[in-house]
């Protein structure tokens, strides 16, 4: 295992991911992919190895001069949500692409659902996000007593 790169252990990861992820005709595939320098986004049916629409950093029209950062992904995410709600497809799987579910991956997913690409799942992550300081808010009473320690006993010498 410590002989395998970066990308033959996200190869790998990618290849169980698309064991259980599959695009149909009614719901297709949401694909990223992300280099250092540009992201990319497709929705593919699987059922027709057909690309359905797509989007990516390296598009003049996209108006974005650096493409491996965040604002850019947001921007893809919000491209490739346009482009799928006017070929008729409301709703996704999303395919991480065996990347973390972080940083530019997360970007360009939320900017997907904020801009109409399953409506469901946007009003789950606000609900999500809110519950989370109300949360964190209640744990401070609850550790607001001192813990006691254990005063430490002597070793037995034999």
């Amino acid at each position: 295992m410590a002989n395998r790169n970066r990308a033959e252990v996200r190869n790998a990861v990618h290849g169980r991911i698309r064991r259980k992820v599959r695009g149909t005709t009614e719901r297709p595939r949401l694909a990223v992919y992300r280099s250092l320098n540009h992201i990319y986004a497709q929705i593919i049916d699987d059922e027709k190895a057909q690309t359905l629409a797509s989007a990516s950093t390296t598009e003049k029209g996209l108006g974005v001069s650096k493409g491996g950062n965040v604002e850019a992904a947001k921007k893809v995410g919000q491209t490739i949500a346009e482009r799928a709600l006017a070929a008729g497809i409301s709703s996704v799987v999303f395919d991480r692409g065996g990347y973390l579910y972080h940083g530019r991956v997360r970007a360009l997913t939320d900017a997907a659902r904020a801009a109409g690409l399953n409506k469901g799942e946007a009003v789950e992550a606000a609900a999500a996000t809110e519950e989370a300081p109300a949360a964190e808010a209640a744990a401070p009473e609850a550790e607001a007593k001192p813990k006691k320690r254990k005063a430490k006993e002597p070793k037995e010498e034999k």
